[in-house]
């Protein structure tokens, strides 16, 4: 093979793992707020996401504690199943209060 070869090559196979690592997505978590969530909690998504900046659900979210976040803030919550949670958190980071966004739920 030729060096350009290996080279698009390379680059073709990088492309393709560095898509597949973000697949959280914020529409998917601001739907599953709307669906799991909202009854049980009594407030919107908006109102839920801007409990915290973005720093601070960043924080959270690294040490593993967004289920428990969750819960303090909706105490109705019984529980998140693990699948739900990294989509909600983008929810959640892309809508704090710091962000400047505002979702439509």
């Amino acid at each position: 093979m030729t060096k350009m070869t290996k080279i698009a090559v390379s680059a073709l196979l990088g492309l393709a793992v560095l898509s597949t690592t973000a697949s959280a997505d914020v529409k998917k978590g601001q739907k599953l707020y709307m669906k799991k969530m909202k009854a049980v909690c009594g407030f919107s998504g908006a109102k839920f996401a801007a409990k915290h900046t973005q720093d601070e659900w960043e924080k959270i979210n690294n040490a593993g504690k967004f289920e428990e976040e969750a819960k303090k803030i909706c105490p109705k919550l019984k529980k998140l199943k693990p699948k739900y949670i990294p989509h909600i958190y983008d929810f959640s980071y892309e809508y704090a209060s710091d962000s400047g966004n505002v979702p439509s739920c």
